[in-house]
């Protein structure tokens, strides 16, 4: 065994080398890795009695991709197209052994190899879709060849990774090892082609799978119409299709060299910029500054929801699906009775969909236990309680469970506006309470907004911040605040969008100027959805806001057929004349006059009043780093990941052209646009959000 550098090895094995990749945590391809790659395959050639050439990773996996810290950073060399060159043209046969992950430029690695072996858990992939880029090391060639236009059309649009059984069956992969022998396998695998003097098996020279796109360009047309709606407002997949579909037209080498020309091009937009800072900024929530790995991490082997409703049942199924138990109370069998059946209902639908079998949906029902007993809740290691949005109600809930709950367990409110601390006081453990805010459909949505109150354990924390994952959530720890930070912000864009159909513009000009921003509904659109009469009381109404006045008038929002649009019976909206004037009537007794509003005025009045309120929460220390902000907005909300949150948004269009503008609003509206101290530093000294 002989050391390369300090990530690589070279051992010689009778005639069969092995150049073995040690660079924790994931084997990224920095220039060290690419390095040991380079001068072990070179020394592995040059030695004569060596006949194959195996390349292998020690730890969890293969590969797994670039460091992407290297990305807009001048690279060092050894480049990584030429270390594939090297690896392609050896003039021995070189297997690459795939464990864990190859993806990205690791699953570039393999392909340029000349054989592979992989054990059945490993997965293969190209993921740089959505990291805003295509693959830039030859997958958009190489791939095609292996299995066909569509096939890798669709891993590469996707970003999915595929398994290791797959891979066998479409032809990527040469064989599979067993479990745990993936060298000893290798090893003799390789002395089988010596023996056999297999040909070195180049993926470039191939053809064969791109023949049926020969001459039909209604393939690539139709994939483009298949994937237009769920790219909309992306540029890179336009470019992996186009990419692709010069593999079939060009040469290879002239293929290759565009995709790396596209790469480029794509590494520097702003949208791949912001999807970079966007994986990062995941990664960094599970960082809490004032607690330490050591922290004690409370057991959570069962839950509690308190309410079967909308949320209590979206809660209870992400524990479900992970495994962990569920007592689900309610105060009515009826109540208790229709929430078991909508998630038996919902498991049912993604088993049809081919997302779970039959025997998972029942394995998942098996774990839920409905109770109308208060007490069965005795037990729990973490109970949440998901009752109606009301202070009083929620601090009976916990004086209650207070008395029923064992001591150690943790206690939540789903609460997505209330005081936890005012909450909390009301039991005799403050240190074990918390805010769980899910977001709705709680069993879709990938946000978590772990509410940090005043007297909460660092333990209660890190406890809730290791499960979120667990239970396939990205879990961000937020400071109690009204709102907390999603909803906090949300009411700045939700004021302003009033404020904007009272001044002359209409709820679909909004709308349409929201949604061609990136995002999936506008603000009344979204209303709709949810529902116009939620908090609103037709006893206390007072045709004081146009909210009441629709309410009053039975629109109440895509189910009642009517709110600010007007719906068919498939509740498709269409834009509503007596809506219109209705907030043109409005407008007008209270003085306001109305007048023409362009689209850049709109963007600005509902975005850059979020921007400041975000600066706002930053100084509070509500949230700890703008980036915990921008991951709220894009799992809680659908802010376009390509935009990368609405800090790193703001940091794209100059602190100091939103500051200005907020001022110029702030002279023409009010104080709602006074801009926050943080902002007005951070563009008096060129500083930015995304910037620690």
């Amino acid at each position: 065994m002989a050391a390369i550098n300090p990530v690589a090895e070279l051992t010689i094995d009778g005639e069969v080398a092995t150049v073995t990749i040690n660079s924790p945590p994931v084997n990224a391809l920095s220039q060290s890795v690419r390095d040991g790659l380079k001068r072990g395959v070179e020394a592995a050639a040059a030695n004569e009695a060596v006949k194959a050439i195996v390349i292998i990773c020690a730890g969890r996996t293969f590969i797994a991709g670039a460091d992407i810290t290297e990305f807009g950073k001048p690279h060092a060399p050894p480049y990584l197209p030429n270390v594939l060159d090297l690896i392609e043209n050896a003039s021995k046969p070189v297997v690459a052994a795939l464990h864990g992950t190859a993806l990205g430029g690791g699953f570039e690695v393999a392909l340029t190899a000349h054989y592979r072996i992989a054990v059945p858990s490993a997965k293969c992939g190209l993921p740089e879709i959505k990291l805003g880029l295509i693959p830039g090391a030859g997958g958009t060639q190489r791939l095609p060849r292996l299995v066909g236009v569509e096939k890798a059309l669709d891993v590469i649009l996707s970003g999915t990774p595929f398994g290791a059984r797959e891979a066998k069956e479409w032809g990527v992969v040469d064989e599979l090892a067993e479990e745990g022998k993936l060298h000893e396998s290798a090893l003799a695998f390789a002395r089988r082609l010596i023996a056999e003097n297999a040909p070195l098996k180049k993926v470039r020279d191939r053809s064969d799978k791109l023949e049926p796109a020969r001459g039909h360009p209604e393939i690539f047309e139709a994939i483009r119409k298949a994937n237009a709606r769920k790219f909309r407002g992306f540029e890179a997949w336009e470019k992996a299709i186009e990419s692709v579909r010069n593999a079939v037209d060009l040469p290879f080498d002239e293929g290759v060299l565009k995709e790396r020309e596209m790469f480029m091009a794509l590494l520097a937009t702003t949208q791949s910029k912001a999807q970079r800072h966007v994986f990062f900024a995941e990664r960094q929530t599970a960082k809490i500054a004032d607690i330490g790995p050591d922290e004690p991490i409370r057991p959570i082997q069962s839950v509690g929801v308190i309410g079967a409703g909308t949320m209590g049942d979206g809660i209870a199924m992400n524990f479900l699906a992970a495994g962990i138990p569920v007592r689900i109370v309610e105060t009515s069998k009826e109540a208790l009775d229709r929430g078991v059946a909508i998630m038996r209902r919902n498991y049912e639908n993604t088993a049809k969909k081919g997302r779970l079998t039959m025997a998972e949906v029942e394995e998942r029902m098996g774990r839920l236990a409905p109770s109308l007993d208060f007490g069965a809740l005795a037990d729990a290691d973490l109970v949440i309680e998901a009752v109606y949005e009301n202070m009083d109600l929620k601090k009976s809930v916990f004086e209650r469970l207070d008395g029923v709950a064992k001591p150690g367990a943790i206690l939540a409110s789903n609460t997505s506006y209330l005081d936890i601390d005012e909450i909390a006081a009301r039991t005799k453990r403050p240190e074990d309470v918390l805010g769980m805010h899910f977001f709705s459909p709680a069993n879709v949505m990938r946000l978590l907004e772990i509410v940090r109150g005043a007297k909460t354990s660092k333990s209660v924390l890190a406890t809730i911040a290791g499960l979120a994952p667990k239970i396939g959530k990205v879990g961000v720890v937020v400071g109690v605040c009204h709102g907390f930070v999603g909803n906090r912000m949300l009411a700045e864009r939700q004021r302003e969008a009033m404020k904007l159909i009272l001044e002359g513009a209409t709820p679909w000009d909004v709308d349409r100027v929201i949604v061609d921003f990136g995002m999936p509904m506008g603000p009344f659109a979204m209303s709709d959805l949810a529902g116009l009469d939620i908090g609103w009381s037709a006893e206390t109404s007072k045709r004081s806001t146009i909210r009441e006045i629709l309410c009053e008038e039975g629109r109440r929002g895509q189910k009642t057929s009517a709110g600010f649009y007007d719906y068919d019976e498939a509740r498709n909206a269409k834009p509503s004349a007596h809506v219109e004037e209705i907030i043109r009537n409005f407008a007008a007794s209270k003085g306001v006059a109305q007048r023409k509003i362009g689209d850049a005025e709109i963007l600005e009045r509902c975005t850059y009043p979020m921007i400041n309120e975000g600066a706002k929460i930053l100084a509070e220390g509500k949230a700890q780093r703008a980036s915990d902000i921008d991951v709220v907005w894009i799992y809680g909300y659908g802010w376009p990941v390509y935009r990368g949150g609405p800090m790193f948004y703001a940091d794209t269009v100059g602190l100091t052209t939103v500051l200005d503008k907020l001022r110029e609003f702030e002279v023409k509206f009010g104080d709602d646009f006074k801009p926050a101290p943080l902002l007005e530093k951070l563009a008096a000294e060129g500083g930015a959000f995304s910037k620690p």
